[in-house]
Formats: C-alpha cells, sequence, structure tokens
C-alpha cells in the first residue's frame, strides 16, 4: 500500500461488512452501495490489500467478508483492520452484522440454504461454529447491528444512520406504531405513549378493525385529551426536524406505542404521517404489529391486515 499521507480530504473511507451467514451482510453491501459507495462482496482477504493500493477513490468502499473465503479467520480479518488503522491513507470501519441464534436457524430452515460451514450435521453445529469463528471480529466491529427482528427497510433505515454519505440527502421521516407488550422498537428517536386515550378494543364492533379504519380513527379523535396530544407533539416534532436537519442526520424514526399496537397508536402514527407530510417533509409509515400478524397470520377473530407505505407531501 502507498503509505504516503494524502490530504484529510483524500482519507479512503472503507467499510469493512461481515457477520454471520444469514445474518444480512449481502442486503447491508447493496444497501451501502445504493448510499453511493462502491460495493465490493466476497472478496478474498488477500486481495484487499492489493485493491486498495494507489490513490484514494472518489467514494467510500464497501467490502463484504465472510467465511466463504479461503483465507477467511478471524486473525486475518483483524490483522486487515490494524494494518489499515495504522495507515493515514485509510479511515477503516467494522459493520457487523449479528442475529440471534434461533432467527438464524429458522432463516436456514425457511430458505432450506446449506449453512457455507456446514458438510455434515445440523444447522446449528454450524451456526455455533461460525459464531466462534467471528468473536473476535465481532469485539473489534465500529457498529454492531442486530438484525434478528429488523425487516429490510428497517436494515437500510439504520445502515443510513451511519453510513449515509450524501449530505445533499433530505431527512427522511419514519413513523411508526408499536406494542409496548411487544417491547420498544430499535433505532426510535422520539418515543410518544398513548395508552392513556379511549382504547377502542373495547368496542366490540372496533375490535377487529385497526387504526387506518376511519371508524377508530373518529373513535381515537373523540377522545377530549386528544387534540392537544396531538397538537403538541406535532408542534414538537416540526420543531425538532430542522434542528435535526441541520446536524446532518438523513433519518429520524419517530415511535406511538399502545398496548396492542393496533388502534390508537396505529392512528397517532396514520395522523402525524400526513401532517408532516403536508408539512413537507418526506414521510414513511410504519406499522409494526400489523406486519407481524402478516409474517404469522393470527386468529380469525384478530382480523388485521399489514400496512407499510409511504406518504409524500
Amino acid at each position: 500500500m502507498n503509505q504516503t499521507a494524502k490530504p484529510e480530504e483524500q482519507t479512503q473511507r472503507v467499510v469493512l461488512v461481515t457477520g454471520p451467514s444469514g445474518a444480512g451482510r449481502s442486503t447491508a453491501i447493496d444497501v451501502l452501495e445504493d448510499l453511493g459507495y462502491e460495493a465490493i462482496d466476497n472478496l478474498p482477504l488477500s486481495l484487499v490489500p492489493r485493491l486498495l493500493d494507489g490513490p484514494a477513490r472518489g467514494v467510500p468502499l464497501a467490502l463484504g467478508l465472510d467465511v466463504r473465503n479461503r483465507d477467511f479467520s478471524a486473525a486475518n480479518v483483524i490483522e486487515l483492520i490494524d494494518r489499515l488503522t495504522r495507515l493515514p491513507d485509510y479511515e477503516p470501519e467494522v459493520l457487523f452484522l449479528d442475529c440471534s441464534t434461533e432467527q438464524l436457524l429458522r432463516r436456514f430452515n425457511e430458505t432450506r440454504r446449506r449453512h457455507p460451514l456446514r458438510s455434515e450435521g445440523a444447522p446449528l453445529d454450524a451456526i455455533m461454529a461460525e459464531r466462534d469463528m467471528l468473536a473476535a471480529v465481532r469485539s473489534r466491529a465500529d457498529v454492531l447491528v442486530d438484525t434478528s427482528e429488523l425487516s429490510p427497510h428497517d436494515l437500510k433505515a439504520e445502515l443510513a444512520r451511519w453510513f449515509d454519505v450524501d449530505p445533499g440527502r433530505r431527512l427522511t421521516v419514519s413513523v411508526q406504531s408499536f406494542s409496548y407488550k411487544r417491547g420498544v422498537p430499535r433505532g426510535v428517536d422520539m418515543m410518544f405513549d398513548c395508552r392513556f386515550l379511549s382504547n377502542p378494543h373495547w368496542e366490540p364492533g372496533l375490535r377487529p378493525l385497526d387504526g387506518r379504519d376511519p371508524a377508530v380513527q373518529a373513535y381515537v379523535t373523540a377522545d377530549p385529551r386528544f387534540a392537544e396530544f396531538f397538537e403538541k407533539v406535532r408542534d414538537l416534532v416540526l420543531f425538532a426536524l430542522p434542528a435535526h436537519l441541520d446536524e446532518g442526520k438523513a433519518h429520524l424514526v419517530i415511535g406511538f406505542g399502545c398496548t396492542g399496537g393496533q388502534h390508537r397508536s396505529v392512528t397517532l402514527a396514520e395522523k402525524m404521517a400526513d401532517a408532516l407530510a403536508k408539512a413537507g417533509w418526506q414521510v414513511s409509515i410504519r406499522h409494526r404489529e400489523l406486519e407481524r400478524r402478516e409474517k404469522a397470520p393470527a386468529p380469525a377473530e384478530d382480523g388485521l391486515t399489514p400496512d407499510h407505505h409511504a406518504v409524500s407531501a
């Protein structure tokens, strides 16, 4: 490698993307490419120094590293990290995509793909062996993303928060609804609890519907506390968004939670997304619990359907 120091603005940014098989590394590579990176997947470690030799490129690099490479080992990856760290020409970062063992096993079973470390025996053995192999690399991660419960949309948003390189991008806002019973979503920047509002769950005619339905929205918005709560939250968000944009933030997540994630939080998310879009912000909506029920169908009496759509001004 050329070790002659370059001007600071020409320092080469290099993101090394790795993690256990099935955790989303290939998806992350695609996302980084969409963000403006020159992305190369499954590159043999021995070729990385040759690739990086010479003047800095005009764009950052994203290099996918995984156990399929014949020269892959934790020691070799750490040696590469240390080598790049010592050179003033390069700005290395390690992005480690992790995932729970249960979810990895489920993904391999669903896709029926063979684990790259599996020759014989159960997939679980290969998954655990790979975990052991990558433990030292995981400890060196600059950015660690657990994809166990992330959709591709969620992963793209999370990576944009860390790796977006285009300061000219507009701030995008994701408004999400969720159930507190299932836990708070990862990556929420501003979160509001709407469990104090009247609950349509206790109305038999509204129970099977969700907060996108006009009847449910009418019931929730009829609560005397709704208008003041909504106006104050809306004004706070509209006050904060320009400040986040000035700070260079590319993506902001606003969450509304209720008990079941079906009625009140969905209503608030829909109303807030509409208000922000009318104010000129680029907004998307996600209803987590409705999506969950699509992936794992609920009993017939729930009568729920998923939603995940964009709202434009």
